[in-house]
């Protein structure tokens, strides 16, 4: 298994950790979770050269770091 494979696995499971943290327990948190897994999981859709997903994670990034601006 290549690292950004797993890197991208441990980014799935971090994302759900994230979201359940966002809305249970800590926003900050959260966010800060959410945006560990974005750059875990990002190397591999940029090697799978999987555009789309590279945007949306890349957006919802913008999305997160705003938030934490707040």
């Amino acid at each position: 298994m290549k690292l950004d494979e797993a890197g991208r696995i441990v980014g799935s499971v971090l994302v759900i950790a994230g979201y359940f943290v966002v809305l249970n327990v800590n926003v900050t948190a959260g966010v800060i979770t959410n945006l560990t897994a974005d750059a875990l999981s990002l190397p591999f859709f940029i090697r799978t050269k999987t555009w789309d997903v590279v945007i949306m994670i890349s957006f919802l990034a913008v999305v997160s770091i705003s938030k934490l601006l707040q």
